[in-house]
């Protein structure tokens, strides 16, 4: 079964004041002021992720004729 299936499923359990709860050890946790910078660095690492799927993405779109007429000239020149 797919792990982020099951996501929703989790969060569904959760009611108002248990969210409250977690809310409120995250923050005596971490403190008012790292909370922002915690977030920046999470978007960072987001936006990260999705720039490297999109050059994976563009990498495997590219065509193959240019791999194989390379490696054909490296094995002629052999």
């Amino acid at each position: 079964m797919n792990t982020l299936a099951l996501i929703p499923l989790f969060f569904a359990n959760i009611r108002g004041w248990q969210l409250i709860i977690i809310l409120l050890v995250i923050l005596l946790l971490f403190g008012g002021k790292k909370i922002p910078e915690l977030m920046r660095g999470l978007g960072k690492g987001v936006n990260s992720f999705k720039q490297g799927l999109q050059e994976a993405k563009e990498e495997l779109e590219k065509p193959v004729e240019k791999d194989t007429k390379k490696s054909k000239d490296d094995s002629d020149a052999e």
